[in-house]
């Protein structure tokens, strides 16, 4: 017999964990940051390690990927260096960096009954970087 969806209240032993990982844990980056990319992969990896080991408790787990976000650090970043914006916009689809809103709203996601049946999984929010099919 098929199970329907958890009510809307968490019962002991339910709940979502959500990792931060990086788009650049699936695809590796354009210029060379092997600690980074390498620690990415590792919470990629645990994630979906902790989300099968905990599924039948009722337990997802799951890694957010995301791509560069429009924080005070990156804007002063590429207020130095408008050319190196303008390379790596060229690699989102959507031709912008994200809103930390934006990211906010993928990890509601992740928390809530929406989304009772993700887990074990890496879940990306990167603007369409990693849809590309041509290298960084």
């Amino acid at each position: 017999m098929l199970q329907g969806r958890h009510p809307p209240h968490a019962a002991p032993g339910q709940g979502s964990i959500i990792n931060t990982a990086s788009f650049v844990a699936r695809m590796g980056a354009a210029t060379s940051q092997i600690s980074y990319t390498a620690s990415k992969g590792g919470v990629l990896a645990l994630s979906r390690e902790l989300g099968v080991q905990f599924a039948r408790e009722g337990i997802r787990v799951n890694a957010l990927c995301p791509g560069p976000v429009d924080t005070l650090l990156l804007r002063e970043l590429f207020a130095k260096d408008p050319e190196r914006a303008a390379r790596r916009l060229v690699h989102i689809l959507l031709g912008r960096f994200a809103d930390a809103t934006e990211i906010a709203a993928a990890v509601a996601f992740l928390a809530s009954d929406d989304s009772s049946f993700v887990n074990a999984t890496d879940f990306l929010v990167d603007g369409g970087i990693s849809g590309r099919t041509s290298p960084l």
